[in-house]
């Protein structure tokens, strides 16, 4: 969502890292090139100049000027400045659930916004936090709009209310909110109606429905996409609706990111959710630091390591660790990691929450590796044998043949995935040297023991209770054998993890 501004940040931060001493002329010139970058990614003009105000003023002190490395007081600045433009440091700010079920949470927005979407989205988290929620559409123009949120309530899992032609939306306000009462329901989302554009009808339809279902959460859903427009309509529905909350969607497709840094700052409401992608699933709750540590490039490895806590089958993954601990990675092994990769986000997902990685996007721009990489490679071991699988050293150049074809690729991709493979099976062999030594200090960092677990709480404590950053996380994996620590060789990848180097052909 941030890559323009990361790229820009980025490159000013680097033309200071060499300084010994940071005058005020570089502080001068440094906040310059944030304000173009901030600018240049849509951010409101009134925000880019308080931002830097405060910032300026932090970072022309007697303590800054004297500092061992001063360029990295300047990034804490940026950093501190981009947290407390975006929500500040504390906690992600949560639904606020009624004590008195049930909580009503209404999903206001323009057309197109992604509204309906959004409110499968969030009726999906809810029942995986053991809520019973019901939903209900109240767009009564747009065509097929209750249709749409019925079967998405089915993918989600959840209960919608029954369609019954004819009636207007106030109505359905009042029927939804008597089934939610007298059917136990803990939850009810209400989808309200929308507009290409603001209209005095829809806001009044809106207020009409807000007095009559008195919602707990009003959460205004805005397209990331729309930048600036997406900020006067914020602004706009806040002076007719008690909003709390904003969610902004297509979080994935926007590379510059003003809309966020703007609205927060304009409006003085929280980014409570980011949709992030097109799936049932794909809305992740916002915080602050770790938006500010991805805008920086410093990644998100919390949220890394939850996501595959989420999505990863920790039972197969298990299994899977227990025979790496005895130096065992056949293919069939390598395809199941592939799967697990594309499951997380794919490696663009995975990318963007990795610390460092922003500054080689030029090498992995440059080395072809994309999604489509590894559903080539998928391929290629499914054109394979189960005995191939298990043993790719029988793989002569006929069979290489073979497998080329039935996968549609050059044989040199073949080739390329063995060499792969081999540089992954070495790097686990040499992990489970001395009984498996070097997965039992991994296992005990991240799961209290147990081979494959993750353990959220060790993992912030790296971090002192935050996103650990990347010199702790280089600190603790330094620590492993194999892994850059005393008695093992850095293996190749990325940070100095095990496996193999994708952008290395």
């Amino acid at each position: 969502m941030f890559d323009a501004l990361t790229d820009r940040l980025s490159g000013v931060f680097d033309r200071l890292g060499g300084r010994g001493v940071l005058s005020e002329k570089d502080v001068d010139e440094a906040l310059r090139e944030v304000r173009v970058a901030l600018l240049e990614a849509d951010v409101a003009l009134p925000v880019v100049r308080e931002f830097i105000a405060k910032a300026k003023e932090r970072a022309t002190g007697e303590a800054v000027i004297r500092s061992v490395r001063p360029a990295d007081q300047v990034v804490k600045i940026t950093y501190d400045g981009l947290v407390e433009m975006l929500g500040g440091d504390g906690e992600p700010e949560g639904l606020n659930l009624s004590l008195n079920p049930p909580t009503v949470i209404l999903m206001a927005g323009l057309q197109g916004s992604g509204k309906t979407t959004t409110a499968a989205k969030l009726a999906l988290r809810l029942s995986k936090e053991r809520k019973k929620v019901l939903v209900a559409s109240l767009d009564t123009r747009r065509p097929a709009a209750m249709e749409q949120l019925a079967t998405l309530a089915v993918q989600a899992g959840v209960e919608s209310l029954p369609i019954v032609a004819g009636q207007s939306a106030p109505d359905i306000a009042r029927r939804a909110l008597s089934a939610a009462k007298l059917q136990g329901y803990d939850v009810l989302i209400l989808d309200t109606a929308g507009r290409t554009t603001l209209d005095e009808a829809m806001m009044n339809e809106a207020a009409e429905i807000a007095k009559i279902s008195s919602p707990s959460e009003t959460l205004l859903v805005a397209d990331s996409l729309t930048g600036q427009d997406a900020v006067r309509t914020a602004k706009a529905f806040h002076e007719r609706l008690p909003l709390t909350g904003l969610v902004l969607t297509r979080a994935d497709g926007d590379g510059r990111g003003g809309a966020a840094l703007s609205m927060r700052a304009v409006t003085g409401l929280p980014i409570k959710f980011l949709g992030v992608s097109e799936k049932i699933d794909g809305l992740d709750v916002f915080d602050a630091q770790r938006v500010a540590g991805r805008i920086l490039g410093q990644g998100d490895v919390v949220a890394l390591v939850e996501k595959a806590a989420q999505d990863l089958d920790l039972a197969q993954a298990e299994v899977m660790a227990k025979k790496m601990a005895k130096g065992q990675f056949d293919l069939d092994m390598m395809a199941d990691q592939l799967k697990q990769m594309k499951r997380m986000g794919g490696m663009e997902g995975l990318m963007g929450m990795l610390p460092g990685v922003q500054k080689m996007k030029k090498q992995i721009a440059e080395s072809g590796v994309t999604d489509k990489t590894i559903d080539r490679q998928a391929a290629i071991i499914s054109s394979m044998t189960k005995a191939e699988r298990k043993k790719p050293d029988v793989l002569q150049a006929s069979r290489k043949r073979r497998i080329a074809a039935g996968a549609g690729v050059e044989v040199s991709e073949v080739n390329r995935l063995l060499k792969q493979h081999r540089q992954m099976a070495d790097a686990f062999k040499m992990m489970s040297k001395n009984g498996g030594k070097g997965f039992a200090q991994m296992a005990s960092m991240l799961g209290g023991g147990a081979p494959g677990g993750m353990d959220m709480a060790k993992l912030k404590a790296l971090g002192g209770g935050k996103a650990p950053t990347p010199e702790q996380l280089e600190q603790a994996m330094g620590k492993l054998p194999g892994l850059g620590g005393p008695g093992g060789p850095k293996l190749p990848g990325l940070g100095g993890l095990p496996g193999f180097n994708p952008f290395k052909k």
